[in-house]
Parts: structure tokens; C-alpha cells; sequence
């Protein structure tokens, strides 16, 4: 595939100032898949739901039945995805998301972690890996 000066640009100084490198995935978008979230808490692992990715469109996240509807997403240079609709229980309820950050995007390793802040103001991360 081809990689951008600018990706190229990233991966290079990411020595000085670690940002993920994206050079072998298409600029701006993850790989296309689902992607099964959860939650270590209380000594194991909480299943939050999936969430499908392909193109610049997602669906979810979802735990039984078909998909929601597609909503749009964003992923700049840095790794940071900006979700464009709403994202089931993250964005329900008096709960946001802070930042979703992506910490691999290779054929080999596809992952992103979810910072939500609840309604009560405390915070929790998700981890979301392709399957």
C-alpha cells in the first residue's frame, strides 16, 4: 500500500514523540473487522460489546442480534478516533467518551482503548480488539 510523507513523517520521529504508526493501513481509517470491548474490573473481564468497523463507518457497540445502524467516525494522524454518532452505553446515560486512542492498526494487531467518563464524573477505560 502506499504510505504518505506525512505517515512516513510520524513513524520516523516517533523515536522522540511515540504516536502509533500507521504507514501499512490507509490514512484516516481502522481496519475493517469487529472489534470485541471490554472491561478488566473486579478481577476479570467484562464484555461491553462489539463494535464493526469497515470503511469510515461503525457500527455498535452490540452484544446480541444484528448491528445498529452505521455512524460515521474520524481517525487523525495521531491515532485519536472522534466517533460521530452515538456509541451505545459509552455515550448513554450521562456518560461521554474522553478519548479514544488507537494502539495498533496492523493486519498482525488491531486495538483501541475507550477513556469514558461517567455520569458520576469517575472515569473507566475499554479495550476493543479485532477478532
Amino acid at each position: 500500500m502506499k504510505t504518505s510523507l506525512t505517515a512516513a513523517l510520524l513513524c520516523a520521529s516517533s523515536a522522540a514523540f511515540p504516536v502509533p504508526c500507521h504507514a501499512d493501513q490507509d490514512a484516516g481509517r481502522l481496519l475493517n473487522g469487529v472489534y470485541h470491548c471490554e472491561v478488566y474490573a473486579l478481577g476479570m473481564f467484562i464484555h461491553l460489546g462489539d463494535i464493526a468497523i469497515e470503511g469510515d463507518s461503525y457500527r455498535g457497540p452490540y452484544r446480541f442480534g444484528p448491528p445498529p445502524e452505521p455512524h460515521k467516525y474520524e481517525l487523525s494522524p495521531e491515532g485519536e478516533i472522534t466517533w460521530l454518532g452515538p456509541l451505545g452505553g459509552f455515550t448513554s446515560g450521562g456518560n461521554s467518551i474522553d478519548v479514544t486512542q488507537v494502539t495498533s492498526n496492523t493486519e498482525k494487531a488491531a486495538a483501541f482503548d475507550i477513556i469514558m467518563r461517567e455520569a458520576s464524573g469517575n472515569y473507566s477505560a475499554a479495550t476493543c480488539d479485532r477478532r
